[in-house]
């Protein structure tokens, strides 16, 4: 076949193929037009999800009359003169194909009222294009600025209309890529519509706050932290200046996806991968492994540090400093994160407890009280009934009652119950009575007891500020409750001194190796080739970590030396050093780096946290209880243990009025 030049119309419909994805790809490029035009009020009306009508009004300064036909034509474009201005583009828009690349493929009518040094044309001008034929300009009546009709998208490319989805999806295309240009854009109103119906409008504003709130949702207002850091060079330095500002959502508005994260550079809005980690970095321990962030990142730099003309629709860029973006935007969140108070708050909602923890709208975890009953519930949201015998009060299905619970019920539950659930253990309790001993039942803490648990904790400093002032309560020996300035606070004593050994691990092994102590006799198991290779490429992360293993045969590991801290809390060898190398054969931890990564020690770090703290059920002494208060005020993000999860939740005093009908 010889070689032979394209058609104007396929040239066209070839380059729509890179650049028109689908509808929400049309009103991308057609607002971008609209904001390089200087508009300040842009007006989105959408109909059958943009395969019959898109339409997008401005009041920016127009096209002036003679520049209509070439507003059509490929590569033509009044926001480039010269190669040089590729490096430092400014503007959004710069290919000049999109026009001719959405008329090529749809019915098109522009029609324009131009502003040329501050003076409105007398009227405007409209142009209509249907595939490759291009009517006459013709005079027409308008107000200033320019409205663009794209009517039967892809009706001359019938391989590319079948490839488009239901209406209600490209539409939430359509909606989804609105709502991210009105975040970077607070000073451009916005309206949307689908089919005659309002969906999204918001008047221009200079409160970049006030905008993210109305388009992400009035519920979000008290869940997002506002940050700021400007990245000012160094006398000497080369580097020009970069600055960050954004909303950071608190760990309990953490969603599934990284749909509801918001990146821009310079206005524009972005995907990148490497901002995207240092968003999930700044969280990390503070929300599960599988949550992510809700943000949103607004990046200002030097247009001549950016390459925005690395990808077709411009969804992508690629920074002379990406390590220095990075780190600005991992340094920013995480400092505005470690000032605030991330106790999340009980959420009393109708009969049920449930706690704002990451994804509260979809994390609803019941939690039921004593005389809780999900049916007509009364006093404030309550109504007695009895949990079954031998189920836990707080997490079993209520027993329903027709009618009020009477004295009798009461008595037989608690005599059904077993020892252990009344908070005392029977043969202690009947030794008491047998030595006549009464006070044993009723003993408290003595004055004692503070001052030994003050002389006791760490470094002889005073117990923590919340237990001197208002003591604490161990319940089931797993739960802390105490109090604050705002309510009650109840602390998961596991998930605390996990957080609290986490962070003291890091402290110790910035400075130098763990503390590991030598076994007496190696402990061996059996273990594959496989786990023996990589067994030699673990050997780095086990040196920082204070574990010395190798290989005793072709399919023994023994471990000669052990961590002090795991060797203290009774932490089996053989078992933590299976659950590593596991890790390491799903390829959890990365190997592949022979100077042991953050991340990956941060995952082991983890581990050993977790089997080295305290379990539920372990009883704690007034002197441990001390010193694990006293930890939680000291570290940071102590709201969240290393996984993720809240090591505490409040009760605000303002619910539990409500509950009391003290309100």
């Amino acid at each position: 076949m010889p070689i032979r030049k394209l058609p104007k119309l396929l040239i066209n419909q070839i380059a729509a193929g890179e650049v028109i994805e689908r509808p929400a790809s049309v009103v991308k490029e057609l607002i971008e037009n609209s904001l390089d035009a200087n508009a300040s009020q842009i007006d989105i009306a959408i109909e059958d999800g943009g395969r019959q009508l898109i339409r997008i009004a401005d009041n920016g300064t127009g096209i002036p009359e003679d520049e209509l036909p070439l507003a059509i034509e490929q590569h033509a474009t009044s926001k480039l003169t010269s190669v040089e201005e590729l490096s430092h583009i400014a503007t959004m828009g710069f290919r000049g194909e999109a026009l001719a690349s959405i008329s090529s493929v749809s019915r098109t009518r522009i029609t324009s009222r131009a502003t040329v040094d501050g003076i409105v044309a007398e009227s405007g001008n409209v142009i209509e294009t249907s595939g490759a034929e291009v009517m006459p300009i013709e005079p027409t009546a308008c107000a200033p600025g320019t409205t663009i009709e794209i009517r039967d998208l892809f009706f001359n490319t019938p391989a590319r209309f079948k490839f488009m989805r239901a209406a209600s999806t490209e539409y939430g295309h359509i909606s989804d890529l609105v709502n991210r240009i009105a975040i970077a854009r607070p000073d451009v109103g916005f309206k949307l519509s689908h089919n005659d119906r309002k969906t999204l409008d918001v008047l221009a504003t200079e409160d970049h706050v006030q905008r993210c709130v109305e388009v992400l949702g009035k519920q979000l207002a008290d869940g997002l932290l506002e940050f700021e850091y400007h990245d000012t060079p160094r006398e000497g330095q080369i580097q020009s200046p970069a600055s960050v500002w954004g909303l950071a959502g608190l760990p309990s508005v953490a969603k599934s996806t990284t749909k509801f994260q918001y990146i821009y550079v310079n206005g524009r809005a972005i995907r990148d991968r490497n901002l995207s980690h240092a968003i999930k970095e700044a969280y990390r321990g503070l929300i599960p492994p599988d949550k992510h962030p809700l943000a949103v990142v607004c990046l200002q730099i030097d247009p001549h540090g950016v390459d925005v003309n690395v990808h077709p629709t411009k969804a992508e860029v690629r920074f002379r400093e990406a390590s220095r973006m990075h780190g600005l935007v991992l340094h920013a969140i995480r400092q505005r994160i470690l000032q605030s108070d991330l106790t999340p708050n009980a959420q009393l909602s109708g009969s049920s407890v449930s706690f704002n923890r990451p994804d509260h709208d979809e994390l609803k975890a019941p939690m039921q009280s004593f005389g809780e009953s999900v049916e007509q519930p009364a006093f404030g949201g309550f109504k007695p009934s009895f949990p079954q015998p031998g189920q836990d009060g707080l997490t079993s299905q209520p027993t329903q009652h027709a009618s009020p619970p009477t004295t009798s019920d009461f008595v037989n539950y608690f005599k059904k119950m077993q020892p252990e659930q009344k908070g005392f253990v029977y043969d202690e309790v009947s030794k008491a009575m047998q030595d006549e001993d009464q006070q044993a039942l009723l003993k408290q803490p003595s004055l004692d007891a503070w001052e030994q648990a003050q002389r006791n904790s760490p470094k002889g400093a005073p117990a923590s500020r919340v237990l001197q002032e208002f003591g604490v309560l161990q319940v089931h020996k797993s739960y802390l409750i105490t109090q604050d300035d705002q309510g009650i606070v109840i602390i998961d004593q596991h998930a605390l001194h996990e957080r609290v050994m986490f962070e003291e691990l890091c402290e110790r092994i910035l400075s130098k190796t763990l503390e590991s102590q030598r076994l007496l006799t190696p402990a061996t198991f059996e273990a594959s080739a496989l786990r023996i290779d990589l067994l030699e490429q673990m050997q780095p992360l086990l040196e920082k970590i204070g574990v010395e293993a190798s290989a005793m045969g072709p399919d023994t590991i023994g471990v000669h030396a052990y961590p002090t801290l795991l060797f203290d809390r009774k932490v089996d060898p053989v078992p933590f050093m299976n659950e590593l190398l596991d890790q390491a054969e799903d390829e959890k931890l990365d190997l592949s780096n022979p100077n042991v990564d953050e991340a990956v020690l941060h995952e082991v770090l983890d581990m050993m946290s977790c089997k080295a703290a305290v379990k539920a059920g372990d009883h704690l002494t007034q002197e441990e209880l001390a010193a694990l208060l006293k930890r939680r005020d000291e570290i940071e993000r102590s709201s969240n243990c290393p996984h993720g999860r809240p090591t505490s939740i409040r009760l605000t005093l303002s619910q539990l009025e409500k509950q009391f009908m003290r309100s």
